[in-house]
């Protein structure tokens, strides 16, 4: 057996053992923990009631109308069939690992789902059925992509990304058949298929440089030709492109010279481009077409919140609108036949679930229903979206989860939990963790939408780029100047709290707040921008480039020098807790290694969790569990100490 010294040294650098030898390490599955206590039975049982719950998430049509979903009854996620509304849902995927996604093959029984090993992102690509062994399609070794097929389920193509090259591939085969897939094109960057002809012989493929811009491309399959269809100028975003019926034009997602995206739809020969939603103030957020392209289905983030419209797309007018129930769309997808659309849908007090939206009479149908676990949905808090105004005047939005039943004039203590990304959006889905600190901690939880979150713009989405980086973080203080301004919220008991980016964001919080902040959690957050865009996997390095900038610039090089948290330890006084998987591709483990020894090193209390199975978040049920067991136990002693 290991020894805890030896394990110690082996799991962190000699400096730290040396600069701290009386961490107490401790091993919880495939967890190690340094400087955590044990967890009493009382939070185990608290957390359960809450991490119990499970959501039914739709992943396609089967010909037959019968559908499959993915949701959890073990530790994983994985598939499941439904044969009707309300019927039982019936396992079809086994295993350790979580299924990330499943994609059914046209006019078969048959899909091909994607998992990876241990959360590092390296998908392979297998081909199941209803009954029998899945069958791996893909490379070892190799990062695969979603694929698209032709209408008939002959031909699929995905992307595929190898361990230290920018390079990416387009491959195609006959999903039915075994037989080694066909290389299309290979190009320097992130490319994804978007859809084939219906005879397979033009491909749409997207190209994306950065978050902010992407290329449509049209390849010729036959002669391995491809042309831009897109114009160069001005850079845009654009998403999802499709073939329109005729095959002469296609539709897309884009905001090109818009500060919102919006439904476009452009000839492939002359690349003009036409707005089918005008006049839209939020984004367009999805859509799809019935089977014989008449029909158009989308959705717009109002807020945070999604819309659905469903219209004729020739005449485009308006069909008969289903009520549909309030929250966030988790998938959009016609019927085989055209006469249904499948709707997932998230909300505040629902973990999520899927419906079917009749065409015909616009009635909707519930298919499953999931299980919140002992939670009692009356009783769960309903979140409140609140704006307050930042360093340069610009309102920022963030949702508010109160504390249910308190005596008027209790101050509650404040978590603020600041999302990934950056572009990413907090929104009004199912947030077990916000409800349970709400309940088990009697806490405030704030949600911020800080600048350079998505769904409020173009311009809002680009206030936080490469130099204005920290500008994000004044959101940060001017949100501690308005909890400082209610009277039932207590100022001096605020943490702050966050994963990847949103890491970041904690750790440079506590850097500048930490005379305001009782401690800070952290999640496999960037320390240095430096060191993360020298590690961070090859096949993405590019794209954060764009976000962040270019580490490789002397001028950029020094910002990142200025504001890396691990350079600025000195400016943090209060506790942390870090967690990590050891298989993250996207913010590797050194990030959290360098900011826990510099932590130490400068005389702070800080709790480290390591997950040796885990990447970039933690999927498997038991290691999310010991996650919040571990925040629960952090955040009360911090709490109880700033009493």
């Amino acid at each position: 057996m290991v020894s805890r010294l030896v394990l110690l040294l082996l799991l962190t650098p000699l400096s730290l053992a040396q600069a701290a030898p009386a961490v107490e390490t401790r091993q919880v599955g495939s967890a190690t923990l340094q400087n955590v206590p044990p967890v009493p039975a009382e939070v185990s049982a608290a957390v359960q009631r809450y991490q119990n719950s499970r959501a039914a998430r739709f992943e396609g049509w089967l010909p037959d109308g019968s559908i499959l979903i993915a949701t959890r009854f073990g530790a994983t996620q994985q598939l499941h069939h439904v044969a009707g509304p309300g019927a039982a849902r019936t396992q079809i995927s086994f295993g350790d690992e979580p299924v990330a996604s499943a994609h059914v093959i046209p006019g078969t029984d048959r899909f091909v789902k994607l998992r990876d090993t241990g959360g590092d992102e390296w998908f392979q690509l297998y081909v199941q059925g209803l009954t029998g062994p899945a069958r791996q399609l893909s490379a070892p070794g190799t990062r695969n992509g979603a694929p698209v097929f032709t209408k008939d389920g002959s031909r699929m193509v995905w992307s595929q990304a190898t361990k230290g090259s920018r390079a990416y591939s387009l491959l195609a085969a006959d999903p039915l058949r075994e037989a080694a897939p066909t290389k299309l094109i290979e190009v320097e960057g992130a490319v994804s298929p978007a859809d084939l002809s219906a005879d397979g012989g033009q491909l749409l493929y997207i190209r994306s440089l950065s978050n902010r811009e992407s290329q449509i491309f049209l390849l010729d399959v036959a002669s391995g030709k491809s042309r831009r269809v897109t114009a160069e100028k001005p850079a845009a975003r654009y998403q999802d492109a499709r073939f329109l019926p005729g095959g002469q034009s296609l539709i897309a997602i884009s905001d090109r010279d818009s500060d919102t995206r919006r439904l476009v739809e452009i000839d492939l020969k002359s690349g003009r481009e036409t707005v089918l939603t005008p006049g839209l103030k939020w984004d367009v957020e999805a859509f799809d077409l019935s089977p014989d392209g008449r029909v158009l289905a989308w959705s717009v983030n109002e807020d945070g919140y999604s819309r659905v419209t469903v219209t004729d797309r020739v005449t485009r007018r308006a069909l008969p609108q289903a009520k549909l129930p309030e929250g966030v769309l988790t998938a959009l997808q016609f019927s085989p036949d055209g006469g249904q659309l499948a709707l997932g849908f998230t909300g505040a007090t629902s973990a999520g679930d899927v419906w079917s939206w009749k065409l015909a009479d616009a009635s909707l149908t519930r298919w499953t229903t999931s299980e919140l676990g002992e939670l009692d949905p009356a009783k769960l808090a309903t979140p409140s979206l609140i704006h307050f105004k930042s360093f340069d005047g610009r309102q920022i939005p963030a949702f508010v989860y109160r504390p249910a039943g308190l005596a008027p004039g209790t101050r509650t203590p404040v978590i603020v939990d600041i999302h990934g990304g950056p572009e990413s959006q907090t929104r009004p889905v199912w947030n077990y963790g916000a409800q349970y600190f709400a309940d088990a901690l009697q806490a405030t939880v704030i949600l911020p939408n800080v600048r350079g979150s998505d769904g409020y713009g173009k311009l809002y989405l680009n206030l936080d780029n490469a130099e204005k980086r920290e500008d994000s973080v004044k959101d940060i203080g001017a949100l501690l100047d308005w909890i400082g301004a209610q009277p039932d919220l207590d100022p001096k008991r605020v943490a702050v709290y966050g994963q990847s980016y949103g890491g970041y964001m904690s750790l440079a919080s506590m850097v500048h707040y930490s005379d305001r902040l009782v401690g800070g959690v952290e999640r496999y957050g960037i320390s240095d921008f430096t060191t993360f865009l020298e590690r961070t996997e090859a096949y993405r390095r590019d794209n954060r480039r764009a976000e962040y900038g270019d580490e490789r610039d002397p001028k950029m090089r020094a910002l990142f020098r200025q504001i890396a948290p691990a350079n600025n330890v000195h400016r943090i006084g209060k506790p942390m807790l870090v967690m990590q998987g050891a298989n993250d591709p996207r913010v590797p483990q050194f990030e959290s290694d360098q900011i826990v020894e510099k932590l130490r090193a400068n005389g702070n209390e800080v709790w480290y969790v390591l997950f040796a199975d885990e990447g970039h978040g933690f999927l498997k049920k038991p290691n999310n569990d010991l996650r919040r067991e571990v925040e629960t136990l952090f955040l009360r002693k911090l709490f109880e100490e700033g009493k």
